[in-house]
């Protein structure tokens, strides 16, 4: 809602010369959050100030006696509200009094602004002499959710588009920013989410689970929640989450709190170095979590448990230290509810960049979590977005959605959706975000992945495109397959050659008599005389050995290591040369023609190999040494998702008809403007 963002952002003019901009948020959010709380539980404030006063002496427990009558998991038992204090300028006593309102909440609500780190902005506030101020300018904002006829005012999905724009206000000023998800994407995410399980929760009284990793503000879990309401309002989903940063936990904290959620199931700390939800599992999960951040600070611990192997999180394989949202992934799936006996089970729907779709080669890191994502059957869907959909990054993303209970018809399948063309220009950015899914994108975007089917579609009004492919899950795996070529060298005793040869001699693991052999059958041969093959040239040197014998107390041959180190100083590197085998026959490669062919899956390596690699390189051939750790055949496997080449549709270059009219047509042009300046 950026008309209330807007309305909230004005206080930020009390706070010039007095904090720096980057630290406007450390006043905003925190009463933001206070103004809603009061506002919402400013109904039943009278009612539970009396409860209080006629049980405060008794011992009981407040939460359980206090809770029913404020209609929320949260109380406030103070006297004092934000217009009381506007009415008390007394600088010291506003001070004070804040501090006690604070202190009146319910314990779950002053952790959230301890999390804010409250009490020190206020402090700040008053010796800048500012509090007062912002305490009537915040007084005055009409934070409640339905007014005295039940209307509503200022609703929680409005109230989470608020918080959000706040952020993203906040992050244009700031060092660095967060990748805020817009509601637009969430609702397409939750849709699809929830598409296929709609007779399931429509029940009554159904209860599900819904987890984010990477809660932020709780946006995608509150929408998610206001979704499911649409077509169930008896409907029960119980909200979940982590998040790292102390401030957008409070934020969500206090929105949960507001929903009638359990707060405590919303937790603080770092998902990847903790799980702060350890043994739970749960139905649904949606997350976006950080692109392109190291996951150093974790390194410890996701170490540790990619070691424990299937019994950690991050068993099929660690990605680069530079990024780590496919752990996240991993984390994802480790928390899925299992499935038994054709019951439970769960779905994830996760935002990503370009990254994890082709990042690492086979055998990697990345490339081994994709091949555990898609052996095991889990991933259903991915839907490529418009760039500038998000409000501090333009790039490309990709939404993966992923399931352990896949209906039979897409079971071994994954759908892709080209949803790239499928947005409208926003009237005015929203910082990056320039474009933004309609109510018909999402729409058809869902019925695409709801019929399952390969389709194309296109609006000529509007310019919208839409095409879906669906591929066998075998079609991204692939055989990384060494291809090795000969070694070719020509032999010869050059002057600079022999002296090479003679130094490493002299340092040699190698007995005396045969070094004394090779020095002197070296110096034997015709430096003018070269060899294109390394058999002719060890006859040769074996040849010379046993002329130079004579009269010296040794044997008359070289044995395999002298052999061995007058191939390697005595050879130089020849295309016309014949393959260089070594000293058992064996042709050797040469590492710096070494290549690698990527082999799909399903074909066969030989027959691949004659067909593209032989018509090119007759003398190749594939290393079958270098196997896969896994399954033990020749070729590393590896998997890549490649949506450009999926979707890339040829166009024809245009014809040269058509190129030589537009040049006569541009010549033409010119001319004309020639001959106007002329006149």
């Amino acid at each position: 809602m950026t008309k209330l963002a807007d309305l909230i952002w004005k206080n930020a003019e009390l706070l010039r010369g007095a904090f720096k901009e980057n630290e406007y948020r450390k006043v905003i959010l925190p009463f933001t959050v206070l103004r809603r709380l009061e506002c919402v539980l400013a109904p039943r404030r009278d009612a539970v100030r009396a409860k209080y006063e006629s049980i405060k002496d008794k011992g009981y427990d407040l939460d359980k006696m206090l809770t029913p009558t404020s209609g929320y998991s949260f109380f406030n038992i103070s006297c004092f509200t934000l217009p009381g204090l506007a009415d008390t300028p007394d600088a010291q006593d506003v001070r004070d009094n804040l501090q006690a309102m604070i202190n009146g909440y319910s314990q779950n609500v002053r952790e959230i602004f301890e999390k804010f780190g409250f009490m020190a902005t206020v402090d700040k506030l008053a010796e800048k002499r500012r509090l007062y101020l912002v305490i009537q300018n915040f007084a005055k904002t009409d934070l409640r959710d339905k007014d005295e006829q039940g209307l509503p005012v200022v609703s929680n999905h409005d109230m989470g588009q608020a918080f959000e724009e706040l952020l993203r206000k906040f992050n244009d000023v700031s060092p660095a920013g967060e990748q805020y998800t817009p509601r637009d994407v969430i609702e397409l995410m939750v849709t699809i989410l929830f598409a296929g399980d709609e007779k399931a929760l429509s029940l009554p009284g159904i209860v599900r689970t819904m987890y984010d990793p990477t809660a932020g503000t709780g946006g995608i879990l509150s929408e998610a929640e206001e979704r499911l309401h649409q077509f169930n309002n008896r409907a029960t989903l119980k909200l979940f989450g982590q998040e790292l940063e102390d401030e957008t936990y409070a934020i969500c904290k206090a929105d949960m709190l507001i929903r009638g959620q359990d707060p405590a199931n919303i937790a603080n700390g770092d998902t990847l170095a903790m799980d702060m939800h350890p043994g739970q599992t749960f139905e649904y999960q949606a997350a976006n979590p950080p692109y392109g951040v190291e996951w150093k600070p974790a390194e410890s611990t996701v170490r540790k448990e990619h070691g424990k192997g299937a019994a950690g999180r991050f068993a099929p394989g660690l990605p680069a230290i530079r990024d780590g949202q496919m752990l996240f992934s991993l984390h994802m799936l480790s928390k899925m509810q299992p499935l038994a006996a054709g019951r439970g089970g769960g779905r994830i729907g996760v935002v990503h960049n370009g990254s994890p779709l082709f990042t690492g080669d086979a055998g990697s890191g990345e490339s081994e979590i994709r091949r555990h994502i898609l052996r095991n059957d889990y991933l259903d869907c991915i839907v490529a977005m418009p760039t500038d959909m998000f409000y501090n990054t333009n790039i490309t993303t990709y939404l993966w959605f992923m399931s352990n209970r896949k209906p039979v018809e897409r079971q071994g399948k994954v759908m892709l959706i080209d949803a790239s063309g499928m947005s409208r220009l926003m009237k005015k950015n929203l910082g990056k975000k320039r474009r933004e899914f309609t109510t018909d994108c999402v729409e058809r975007i869902t019925r695409a992945y709801a019929d399952f089917k390969d389709m194309a579609w296109k609006d000529e009004a509007s310019g919208r495109v839409l095409q879906a492919r669906i591929f066998d899950r075998e079609h991204f795996f692939y055989r990384k397959v060494t291809v090795e070529r000969p070694l070719r060298v020509r032999f010869q005793a050059t002057t600079e050659q022999v002296r090479a040869l003679a130094a490493v001699l002299a340092v040699a693991k190698m007995p005396a008599e045969q070094v004394g052999l090779l020095n002197a059958a070296v110096a034997a041969l015709d430096p003018a005389m070269s060899w294109l093959d390394a058999e002719s040239f060890r006859a040769a040197l074996q040849l010379a050995a046993s002329e130079v014998v004579t009269g010296m107390n040794v044997k008359p041959r070289l044995g395999v290591k002298a052999l061995e180190t007058a191939r390697k100083w005595l050879g130089t590197k020849d295309k016309a040369a014949d393959p260089c085998s070594n000293e058992k026959g064996e042709v050797l490669s040469d590492a710096d023609l070494r290549d690698a062919e990527y082999v799909p899956l399903h074909e066969d390596i030989d027959a691949y190999f004659e067909r593209e690699v032989v018509p090119h390189w007759p003398d190749a051939w594939v290393n079958r040494g270098v196997k896969d750790d896994r399954d033990g055949l020749v070729g590393v496997v590896g998997t890549e998702i490649n949506f450009n080449r999926e979707f890339y549709v040829f166009t024809p270059p245009r014809s040269r008809e058509a190129i030589q009219a537009d040049i006569e047509a541009m010549e033409s042009r010119f001319l004309e403007m020639l001959r106007g300046v002329s006149k």
